[in-house]
């Protein structure tokens, strides 16, 4: 087990890793910071903030990374192995591949590292309020080192095996998600574009069985447009075409991945890219040619 002050450092410090380098410096780790923006790591108040990940791994036990493509994980390992002493872990929490980790994680293991992989659902938001939930893939001594961290940083630690299988699962959750949300919204443009109220639609979807999370929560958010971007649509794009990848690889029939692929690379396309994830209507109504507005909820 680790100590209750720990040697952290984090990598990448978009609205994730921002976040969560400021959770762990209200616990009292010790935190190292780096991005390629300067200034976000000066921002995080309390950490050191230094140029460089070799810097960060010299600096710290344990590696907390939040990066936007499997490449730039693969580079980032690759460094930080260079300065860091034998037995640290990398801990990566970016959405990426099995393959790719899999990679990593026997290129860190040849001298001497651990890789550890946490994919999570939650977003900035959870991030921030610690309501993240981690799908870990790992070796069981390195998974149980970096678990006290995780559960100071999330609500829920859910190990699904070695590396890889928390990746897999960090995509089968997307797909879930990106397909109910898309779905929802298609099946609102459609009500709409026939005379049917949005709420009425609503009312009735969560009457009759059909409702899923968007319906049951999401929806009531759709009159709002142009929110900073916690998740920006070209990341979901990326996202999208991950999960079309590891479907393929395992020659699982996946039309509605596919379906997903489309879809988000038309969002990207008609410029939506940096949106964030809840102007995905805004696509909907381009697409469509109608207005999804929800009047406000009569509470009884």
């Amino acid at each position: 087990m680790m100590s209750i002050m720990t040697r952290v450092g984090v990598v990448g410090l978009g609205n994730i890793g921002g976040a969560i380098a400021a959770n762990l410096v209200a616990d009292g780790h010790e935190v190292t910071v780096t991005d390629l923006d300067a200034e976000r790591a000066k921002a995080v108040a309390g950490a050191t903030a230094v140029g460089s990940v070799a810097e960060v791994g010299a600096a710290s036990e344990i590696i907390i990374t939040s990066l936007p493509t499997p490449e730039v994980v693969a580079a980032v390992a690759a460094e930080w192995a260079g300065a860091a002493a034998p037995g640290s872990i990398f801990l990566d929490l970016s959405t990426t591949l099995p393959a790719s980790n899999q990679d990593i994680a026997a290129q860190l293991a040849a001298g001497g590292h651990h890789f550890v992989e946490a994919p999570l659902t939650g977003g900035a938001v959870g991030a921030q309020h610690r309501a993240l939930v981690f799908m870990v893939g790992g070796d069981a001594e390195p998974v149980e080192r970096v678990r006290p961290l995780l559960d100071q940083l999330g609500r829920a630690t859910i190990p699904m095996g070695p590396v890889g299988a928390g990746t897999t699962m960090k995509l089968v959750n997307s797909l879930l998600a990106f397909t109910c949300t898309w779905a929802s919204l298609e099946a609102l443009a459609m009500a709409v574009a026939a005379g049917i109220d949005v709420r009425s639609a609503v009312e009735v979807v969560k009457t009759g069985g059909a409702s899923n999370f968007f319906v049951d929560r999401a929806v009531e958010g759709i009159n709002q447009r142009g929110k900073p971007a916690q998740f920006a649509l070209d990341l979901a794009a990326k996202d999208a075409g991950l999960i079309q990848h590891v479907a393929d690889g395992h020659g699982v029939s996946a039309a509605m991945a596919s379906a997903m692929v489309e879809v988000l690379d038309d969002v990207v396309a008609r410029g939506l890219g940096d949106r964030d994830w809840s102007d995905l209507v805004v696509a909907v109504e381009q697409r469509s040619g109608v207005e999804l507005t929800i009047t406000p909820k009569v509470e009884a």
